[in-house]
């Protein structure tokens, strides 16, 4: 049976995404109130399921999964504002891992059978996949952050051999989109759950909202993800929409800590006058204003180009990335400057906004691996 193809993504119009901000910014103020996420990035799992449920109810697993196989068929732009206002929020849901990355795995791979085998069950939210790229060196795009698995030939298919680390919610997924080395390079794999010879642990992390998992295979069972031969294409694309993705939740989760700095700056007095009327503060407050809106603008930039504007959308993913997470690290620790010692107690969030920061900005590579990344992208 022949299977669909998969549409060009329907861009939405402005009126449609500020519609969308508002739903899942009332979804998350319902949802992820400071105690909630709390609660749940301590437990085992990291998330809600029935919080996922609702959202799945919302469609939102399914944004960027081609209409032909029960999604919305939307593109990075409209996901953007889901991440912004879900990182916003320090939400703690599967949503970069299985709605952005395995979907954009899944549809860059071309792989009829599995796109029609699991994209209907992500759009839904019943299932949860997870992408593992990188070994120890980070990211997997090219030395020195080659995978640290190998996939050989078996009677049974394929094995996999090695290890994969930072995999975000590895841990909990129902299917794994694993990068592999093979004798005709790298390529993406797909690892069940429940596989004999898997192993899986939550790894210790700074940012306690978000699981990583480290992954450990000895001859594991695999199948390949697409045609031999545009593993690295694939990739790479799934590395730049993570990179996006990341600086999106880095501007919704920036953008929120500045006005948790800004209020406290209005309602905090010393010396008989809010501390917001001091020259200090007051600058320290327009100069994170004017990082955050340099970020914004970055992003959209990003954004736009993976939705097919003109620019090349790896350059414009890796100068977003850079942007936004320096702003992201840069006006965290700002605001715990402006909110004096209560910004670094256990009670007050803006250090769980700082942890966030510190621990996306090498979630998918670091900053030197973004700038020699971008030099290759360049030429250079």
């Amino acid at each position: 049976m022949p299977q669909p193809t998969p549409a060009p993504a329907q861009a939405a119009s402005a009126a449609e995404r500020d519609d969308l901000r508002a739903m899942v910014r009332a979804f998350a103020r319902d949802h992820f109130p400071l105690p909630e996420v709390r609660r749940v990035s301590g437990t085992e799992a990291g998330y809600d399921p029935a919080v996922w449920a609702a959202l799945g109810q919302l469609g939102l697993p399914g944004l960027l999964v081609p209409a032909g196989y029960g999604g919305a068929g939307c593109g990075l732009p409209e996901a953007g504002v889901v991440l912004q206002e879900l990182g916003r929020a320090l939400a703690c849901v599967p949503y970069l891992s299985s709605a952005v990355l395995a979907v954009t795995a899944l549809v860059a791979s071309g792989d009829g059978e599995a796109q029609a085998e699991l994209l209907p069950r992500l759009a839904a939210g019943e299932l949860l996949a997870a992408v593992a790229l990188s070994g120890p060196a980070g990211r997997a795009d090219g030395p020195p952050g080659l995978p640290g698995v190998t996939a050989s030939p078996s009677p049974r298919g394929v094995t996999l051999d090695g290890e994969a680390l930072y995999v975000v919610d590895g841990h909990l997924a129902g299917v794994l989109l694993v990068a592999a080395r093979g004798s005709a390079g790298t390529s993406l794999y797909r690892v069940a759950g429940d596989a004999p010879g898997l192993s899986r642990t939550v790894m210790p992390a700074i940012d306690a909202t978000r699981k990583l998992a480290r992954l450990g295979f000895r001859a594991a069972p695999a199948r390949p993800l697409g045609p031999p031969g545009p593993g690295p294409g694939v990739l790479a694309r799934v590395l730049d929409t993570g990179v996006i993705a990341l600086a999106a939740e880095a501007v919704g989760g920036a953008e929120q800590v500045l006005d948790l700095a800004v209020s406290h700056a209005r309602q905090r007095v010393q010396f008989g006058r809010p501390i917001g009327s001091f020259q200090a503060i007051k600058h320290k407050c327009a100069d994170m204003l004017v990082a955050l809106e340099g970020a914004r603008v970055a992003l959209d930039g990003a954004l736009e180009a993976a939705g097919g504007a003109e620019g090349d959308p790896g350059v414009a993913a890796l100068v977003t990335g850079l942007q936004c997470s320096a702003t992201y690290t840069h006006i965290t620790a700002e605001a715990i400057q402006v909110l004096g010692g209560i910004g670094f107690t256990w009670e007050h969030p803006a250090h769980l906004y700082f942890r966030r920061a510190r621990s996306s900005a090498v979630l998918f590579g670091t900053e030197t691996q973004h700038r020699a990344a971008l030099a290759d992208r360049l030429g250079l």
